[in-house]
């Protein structure tokens, strides 16, 4: 079989039918495709995501000239499942390489990295560790792995060892952040003679999340159906609110804000159960006529976001999430809405001062609040097309997809 130089394997333990996959995975892999290289992807499906998305995300893939192999997620039981995913990871990835002759393995994260370092110590091919994070720190920050288990403490070590295994071997790393990737230069393990760590934020597609494109019949539905009216002033949230967000600190945000903002309403833009989000808000005081949730699909998230007169996301401080870049920032300033979040996560604070695309506030600190809630009627003459610049400046799925290439081209 004619094979090209250009070939190269991708792995990720995400799988392309989850929201994650289709917004931070398939985007580069279409850009990156139309440069001229052809990628064989083995990623790891939930089932009940995979029934519902595969012939959709099949679609995509086929016609941007894209193998899939997908594989099934295995969760349970903890640790074993994962050792068990790593074998098949390796077997069909070792399968594809000795068949297609690839010299290159993009891994995306550290369990897919492990199996990136098989490949290397066997095949001699060239390995991408794309981090995203401190994973082995994430585990810990977020309260899964409790250092005080044995059992936990030993996946711990292991997990470190290894990240400087990869930090050192790899042939290009790549880090969300330049806090990142500082953090890392500190480290002094990844020899001169290597390529330099290479940052590439979390990028949207801004093409996508254009305000421009909604128009104000769409809009003026959702606000009916929703129960929101006009001129009326929003607070949204969007994503998930799991291990690292901060329901219950946003959610007392509000109530101050409240107190300035009566007609104020809080709409969380989310997978998350309505019932659930109900709960938390009464938990903190929040009447649930102030509360709108809204379950949207990938493609109703712009106009549900087009609702907010700013966005707001408090992330947890701690030390793995210097290493990470909230996607939803650069989609939200792609609306060009003004976000309100906390300091000290990833470059969320640089970005938020070069772009002048929103205030930061400190969530131990309720005088920092009052401030913030002080500034609210300058935050909102932010102007959009600004904060739309600086997404386009800094979260560019363009820009993102030919730093990518840049290093695909110096490996290759």
């Amino acid at each position: 079989m004619e094979t090209s130089p250009k070939q190269v394997l991708y792995i990720s333990y995400d799988g392309m039918t989850d929201p994650l996959g289709q917004s931070q995975v398939l985007p580069y892999l279409i850009g990156l495709s139309k440069k001229g290289y052809h990628f064989h992807l083995i990623s790891f499906e939930k089932q009940h995501a995979y029934l519902e998305n595969k012939d959709k995300i099949n679609k995509i893939l086929q016609e941007n000239g894209i193998s899939w192999y997908p594989l099934n997620y295995t969760k349970n039981p903890p640790v074993l499942s994962t050792i068990y995913d790593i074998r098949r990871m390796i077997a069909v990835g070792s399968e594809l390489i000795n068949r297609f002759q690839i010299r290159m393995v993009h891994c995306r994260s550290y369990i897919s990295a492990l199996a990136g370092l098989q490949f290397k110590k066997k095949s001699g091919v060239r390995i991408i560790f794309d981090m995203r994070g401190f994973y082995a720190d994430e585990r810990v920050d977020g309260g899964l792995w409790k250092l005080s288990n044995p059992v936990y403490s030993m996946i711990y070590r292991y997990f470190k060892h290894k990240e400087k295994e990869l930090i050192r071997t790899a042939d290009a790393v790549i880090s969300l952040t330049e806090t990142g990737k500082n953090i890392i230069d500190s480290w002094n393990i990844r020899p001169a003679s290597l390529l330099p760590v290479t940052v590439i934020p979390c990028c949207a597609d801004l093409d996508h999340f254009d305000r421009s494109k909604i128009t104000d019949q769409s809009r003026e539905l959702l606000m009916k159906s929703l129960n929101i009216k006009s001129g009326q002033t929003v607070l949204s949230y969007l994503g998930a609110l799991g291990t690292w967000y901060m329901p219950k600190e946003m959610l007392r945000f509000f109530v101050k804000f409240s107190e300035r903002y009566p007609d104020a309403l809080f709409l969380f833009i989310t997978h998350d159960t309505e019932e659930s989000i109900l709960n938390m808000a009464k938990q903190e005081g929040v009447a649930p006529e102030k509360i709108r949730v809204y379950k949207a699909s990938r493609e109703n998230v712009p106009i549900a976001l087009s609702l907010s007169t700013a966005s707001l996301f408090f992330i947890k401080p701690v030390f793995s999430k210097k290493a990470s870049s909230p996607t939803k920032q650069g989609e939200i300033m792609g609306m060009g809405i003004p976000v309100i979040c906390n300091s000290g996560v990833g470059d969320t604070d640089l970005v938020v001062q070069k772009y002048r695309s929103g205030m930061l506030l400190n969530v131990e600190d309720p005088a920092s609040f009052a401030d913030v809630i002080d500034k609210f009627e300058q935050l909102k003459q932010f102007p959009p097309d600004q904060i739309r610049q600086g997404a386009n400046d800094f979260f560019s799925l363009e820009k993102g997809v030919l730093r990518y290439a840049g290093v695909y081209d110096k490996l290759i």
